[in-house]
């Protein structure tokens, strides 16, 4: 299976990408990076014994890559040309993830103005209540020193 998974692989490479690696995991399944798009698919044996678990995402700066952002089971036998429809799907959900904003309106969980990172929801300028019962524990904590030191004076 590993094979074919890998004579299959380079096929659906050649279709989806002028500039691509191909290499095998460990696990036994193979991976096609296309760096110049920064987006990488998996093939990997699915539990039937014909069918190709097929898995898409990004690759990050630095060339690491993101979990799966989708992924897919398709028989082996079907083709390379629905091989790649299903990639090029995957792909398109990957890329959907990451998509630029129009100017004007902000991405969820991202800032309106650059250089401003974006805070999660329900996490505003105020001290929470876990804050307060720190600082009150240590103001009774030196409250406690200072009487301490002026009944000893």
């Amino acid at each position: 299976m590993s094979a074919q998974l890998r004579d299959t692989a380079g096929e659906l490479a050649e279709v989806l990408w002028r500039e691509h690696t191909v290499y095998r995991e460990r696990s036994g399944g193979v991976v096609i990076r296309g760096e110049h798009v920064r987006r990488w698919i998996s093939l990997a044996p699915a539990g039937g014994r014909d069918e190709v678990l097929v898995r898409a995402g990004r690759i990050l700066d630095g060339g690491t890559t993101a979990p799966a952002r989708s992924e897919a089971v398709v028989p082996l036998s079907a083709g390379t040309g629905v091989l790649a429809a299903t990639c090029r799907r995957l792909l398109a959900e990957a890329a959907a993830d990451v998509a630029p904003v129009a100017p004007g309106r902000a991405a969820p969980g991202r800032s309106k103005r650059p250089g401003k990172a974006a805070r999660p929801k329900g996490s505003g300028k105020h001290t929470g209540f876990g804050s307060w019962v720190i600082l009150a524990c240590i103001a009774g904590v030196i409250a406690l020193y200072v009487y301490s030191t002026a009944m000893r004076g």
